[in-house]
């Protein structure tokens, strides 16, 4: 038997190193075996494709949102509804999904809703290609239903790299699906609207759908109220515009 006290042959230091390095790598291989069988029981997020910060990138993002076939809504629709407008916008408006006009021409609110945030924009001085104009949902649900949970999980990466691209100073998050998915809450849109809060660092003002508002006019004073709120943190005039300008 070999004494512990007598110096180690460099054959014996060998042999012991090689014994640690095997001890070690068989205790990685037990962890990575761990994480993947509890990571597995969980959903995977699909997110939108990983593209480089330049011109390009929307291009990228443009053509995986196009050929998206990850929820039932890409077997109903007519077009994909990407967005809208200038790419370098200080301001812009998320909505909750395409309607029916939408769909048919490829392009963000330009039904009845559509003309109306048209006359909202107008109304702070700006024209639709002043700002970028987009939705939760790429598709439209059929029948304009409300989108579903796992419709929101699914597409919300497109519209998360969209915000990252434009780098906003403000988002107007129009209706309650917008808020509350980009809030990351349930608190009702009657309680978030009137201040702004934050998103991925981005001033973020909910307010009313101008669906909501074809239906329910009286709310018009309430959206105007908002977007002053807006045009005065990005430096805007026309506070003498009335909500009964904005909203006939």
């Amino acid at each position: 038997m070999t004494d512990i006290l007598s110096p180690a042959s460099p054959e014996d230091i060998r042999r012991q190193l090689l014994s640690v390095v095997k001890s070690v790598k068989g205790q990685i291989r037990n962890a990575e075996n761990l994480y993947v069988s509890v990571d597995l029981k969980k959903p995977r997020l699909q997110s939108a494709p990983a593209v480089p910060e330049t011109e390009d990138s929307w291009h990228g993002l443009h053509t995986a949102a196009a050929g998206c076939e990850r929820c039932a809504l890409s077997k109903t629709r007519r077009n994909v509804v990407f967005g809208d407008g200038n790419r370098s916008a200080r301001l812009v408006f998320v909505g909750e999904a395409p309607g029916a006009d939408e769909d048919q021409q490829g392009l963000p609110f330009v039904g009845r809703a559509g003309q109306l945030l048209t006359n909202i924009i107008r109304a702070m001085g700006l024209e639709r290609k002043d700002v970028y104009i987009c939705n939760i949902l790429k598709c439209r649900p059929p029948g304009n239903r409300n989108p579903l949970p796992e419709e929101i999980r699914l597409c919300e990466p497109f519209l998360k790299r969209q915000l990252a691209l434009i780098s906003p100073e403000i988002i107007c998050a129009l209706g309650s699906f917008a808020a509350k998915t980009l809030l990351q809450t349930e608190t009702p849109i009657t309680a978030l609207r009137g201040r702004f809060h934050s998103y991925a660092g981005i001033k973020l003002m909910p307010t009313y759908h101008p669906a909501y508002l074809l239906r329910n006019p009286q709310a018009k004073k309430q959206v105007w109220e908002d977007v002053q709120l807006i045009m005065k943190e990005i430096g805007l005039g026309g506070e003498t515009t009335t909500a009964r300008e904005v909203v006939p």
